[in-house]
């Protein structure tokens, strides 16, 4: 004896496998925009972050993930740059602080301190010009007296 109205072979209610099979595959917001940051994960933390009321607009969350994988993905390759001039392979702290302190832009972005990064090599120009004519003169004085 069959009940009626209870769970098919299919396994769903009131569906046939013919439905089943034509199922769209969901796709991601992150997808369609293109983009490999969540969409739907940022748009989660913004309306967290929203004080009063918590709306915050479907595109708002598109438009902040593509800002922040931008930023990531110029901060990563400048990064990897400098690990390339260091002739290493592995992406360590230095080499971000290097490549945030060498971008004009990127070191006015980022203010924080970042551990193990160390400090940025300089040297005074005045400093330099000022050894390297001084031991010249100074050579050529001694050599002819």
């Amino acid at each position: 004896m069959e009940k009626s109205g209870g769970k098919g072979k299919a396994g769903k209610q009131g569906k046939s496998a013919k439905g089943l099979a034509q199922k769209k595959a969901s796709t991601t917001r992150s997808s369609k925009a293109g983009l490999t940051f969540p969409v739907g994960r940022i748009h989660r933390l913004l309306k967290q972050w929203a004080f009063r009321n918590g709306r915050v607009g479907g595109t708002a969350a598109v438009y902040a993930a593509a800002v922040l994988e931008y930023l990531c993905s110029e901060v990563i390759e400048l990064a990897g740059n400098a690990a390339q001039d260091m002739k290493v392979k592995r992406v360590a702290p230095r080499h971000l602080q290097l490549a945030i302190r060498g971008d004009e832009e990127l070191d006015h972005l980022i203010k924080a301190t970042i551990s193990g990064g160390g400090v940025v090599p300089y040297i005074h120009k005045f400093l330099l010009n000022k050894t390297g004519k001084g031991k010249k003169k100074g050579a050529k004085e001694e050599a002819t007296s």
